[in-house]
């Protein structure tokens, strides 16, 4: 029954917790995960343990050191300049296609997704309208009809959205957030590449801008 279990954890779904479980500081910053530890923990063998922590130290968010073991980093303010930066020129790539590929379908959920935003907006509930922002990008990464695009982006999505978890917003968060996902849902209804563009742009720089405040 152990193995049958362990199995079915294999390996996305123990990546996915063991990086939220490091994200969320259940395990911080210099906590050294042996491999009998998170076997307990997460009752799997050592293989998907081993291929986790790779995956892990690839991502920057462990360290192995020899005769040591693996320790937990954790980002920076520079690192999550650098991760925005990036992140920004991933977006644009992705608005791009995304314009030229999305279906009416998907266009039907980007605008429902929208009018969950200006509700919650009007609600001025945080955290429900970082949720839906999320699923709005989420939704123009599949557009994009790239896999590894879509990937990329949705981990840049998890590590900034942690990294707000303890912020405290001011009263014109909300309403600016909004503005922003409207030009680009905007652009998304008349299929304008470069209006879209520009939108993503403005949003991406102010939310660098929000971070460093």
């Amino acid at each position: 029954m152990k193995n049958q279990k362990s199995m079915a954890l294999l390996p996305a779904n123990l990546l996915y917790t063991l990086r939220e479980d490091i994200l969320t500081k259940k395990y911080a910053k210099g906590y050294k995960l042996t491999e009998q530890l998170l076997c307990d923990a997460y009752n799997v063998s050592r293989t998907p343990v081993r291929e986790a922590l790779r995956q892990l130290e690839r991502e920057g968010m462990v360290e192995t050191i020899p005769n040591r073991g693996a320790f937990v980093l954790d980002f920076s303010d520079q690192d999550m300049r650098d991760m925005f930066d990036l992140r920004k020129s991933y977006e644009i790539q992705a608005v791009k296609w995304a314009i030229e590929r999305i279906t009416d379908e998907e266009l039907d959920a980007l605008e429902e997704t929208f009018e969950f935003m200006e509700f919650y907006t009007q609600k001025n509930d945080i955290e429900k309208m970082l949720n839906i922002n999320t699923n709005f990008h989420q939704l123009i990464y599949t557009a994009s009809r790239n896999k590894m695009l879509q990937n990329i982006l949705s981990l840049y999505q998890l590590y900034i959205k942690h990294s707000h978890i303890n912020k405290h917003y001011n009263d014109k968060y909300l309403p600016a957030l909004l503005a922003e996902h409207r030009q680009i849902f905007d652009a998304f209804k008349i299929k304008d590449t470069d209006l879209a563009v520009s939108a993503t742009i403005e949003h991406m720089d102010n939310s660098i801008k929000r971070f460093d405040d």
